[in-house]
């Protein structure tokens, strides 16, 4: 074993160790150990992988999956992939064939409210479309909206109705909005980053993101086109999005880059208000986005448009600047996220270079000198999510669980 990867053990050692034993639910947010993102939902992912990967005590995933289900589960229609029903059942949807009796009632119980749950959504969205309203992040996004709970159902249900009426949708959601409103485009929200009214961005903005833009419906529509799911107009819906990503795709002296969102000023005069790349993070960076073509560019078995992806993901990690804003060690914006992305992609790369980016990154996320772990236990911007991309560099292999299906990177 190496250094590094004995290094990264010992890391990945202590996280575990550290992330035992789950806490009671707080009194005043019970829901809260139904969040994928910081609670006992996805903290279990962490065991689940480990259980399977190296061979591990199942107790303490069984603590942890118990822990989030402890309380009733909502399959409201503000939950999504990353809170209630579907981040739930996401959990379940990764426990090994071995441990999956113990929870197969709760599976087909919570599968049938999710694709209940995936009907009104649907149904809500094609509604708002007819009127010509615009969207919010809520509608459609990975986190919260039918990207993420479609994300769950290509996992559990790639054949069913549910899912085929998210494709569609997702397809006229990159149609632009009618009546037509000086060209905007069908994801066009109508508030800010921050899901907010402000006065620099008057109209709403367009969100590139991987998170809450439009990069998150672009992999699960790719992912879905290369599994042999599809709906009509599902090629011309990743075409769409690929030429929007195209028109506002920067140029610099590292390479490829895109704006992480668009104002309505931006969309007038063609071209961003941002002047250089900001992270390269798996959420609103180079990372998520090339990763995303690289995906469209394999589904449409188009290798120029992988390629062109593939050297934009090389180029941004071996750019010094660009992995100078890198902060933390998590998933959402920090190494964790990048490393299990790059990892993946070069799993499916054309472009040879691609294969030496996981070693290039290991430093990083193993290196005593970053900032340290993180304080929050959870996996999106904590200990479990930085702990799960160094399952992949311990083993030098991709989740035996499929644990990150959850990023749309898988």
């Amino acid at each position: 074993m190496t250094k590094s990867a004995a290094t990264a053990a010992a890391v990945l050692e202590q996280y575990t160790a550290n992330l035992e034993e789950p806490s009671p639910p707080p009194p005043e947010e019970p829901w809260a150990v139904q969040s994928l993102a910081d609670g006992a939902a996805g903290i279990s992912l962490l065991h689940i992988e480990t259980a399977s990967r190296f061979g591990s005590s199942w107790r303490s995933a069984h603590r942890w999956i118990t822990s989030a289900a402890s309380g009733p589960i909502s399959a409201a229609d503000q939950t999504g992939l990353f809170l209630g029903a579907p981040a739930i059942g996401f959990v379940l949807a990764t426990v090994p064939p071995a441990y999956q009796h113990l929870y197969a009632s709760a599976r087909a119980t919570l599968h049938q409210h999710i694709t209940d749950l995936a009907h009104r959504r649907v149904d809500a969205a094609l509604a708002r479309i007819d009127r010509g309203d615009l969207p919010t992040f809520g509608e459609y996004d990975l986190f919260y909206g039918l990207t993420g709970i479609g994300a769950y159902l290509l996992r559990t249900d790639p054949e069913g109705p549910a899912l085929e009426r998210i494709l569609r949708y997702l397809v006229a959601l990159t149609r632009p909005i009618t009546p037509a409103d000086h060209g905007l485009p069908g994801w066009w929200v109508g508030h800010d980053p921050a899901r907010g009214q402000s006065p620099h961005f008057p109209g709403g903005h367009g969100n590139f993101g991987a998170a809450h833009g439009i990069t998150g419906p672009l992999l699960l529509l790719a992912q879905a086109l290369r599994r042999g799911v599809t709906v009509d107009g599902h090629q011309d819906a990743v075409r769409s999005i690929c030429a929007h990503l195209d028109a506002w795709c920067q140029h610099g002296d590292s390479g490829p880059w895109w704006p992480e969102h668009i104002s309505r000023r931006d969309l007038d005069r063609g071209r961003p208000h941002h002047d250089a790349p900001a992270r390269p993070s798996w959420c609103y960076g180079t990372t998520g986005i090339a990763r995303a073509g690289q995906l469209a560019g394999i589904a449409l078995r188009s290798p120029a448009l992988q390629t062109f992806y593939e050297d934009a993901l090389y180029r941004a990690l071996t750019d010094s600047a660009q992995l100078a804003q890198v902060t933390d060690d998590g998933l959402c914006h920090g190494w964790a996220g990048i490393y299990q992305t790059a990892h993946r992609a070069a799993v499916d790369a054309l472009d040879p270079r691609l294969s030496t980016l996981p070693d290039r990154l290991d430093d990083a996320l193993t290196a005593p000198d970053q900032p340290g772990p993180p304080s929050a236990p959870g996996l999106i911007n904590g200990t479990a999510g930085t702990a799960l991309a160094l399952t992949t560099f311990v083993s030098q292999q991709s989740p035996s669980t499929g644990w990150d299906a959850c990023l749309l990177i898988d």
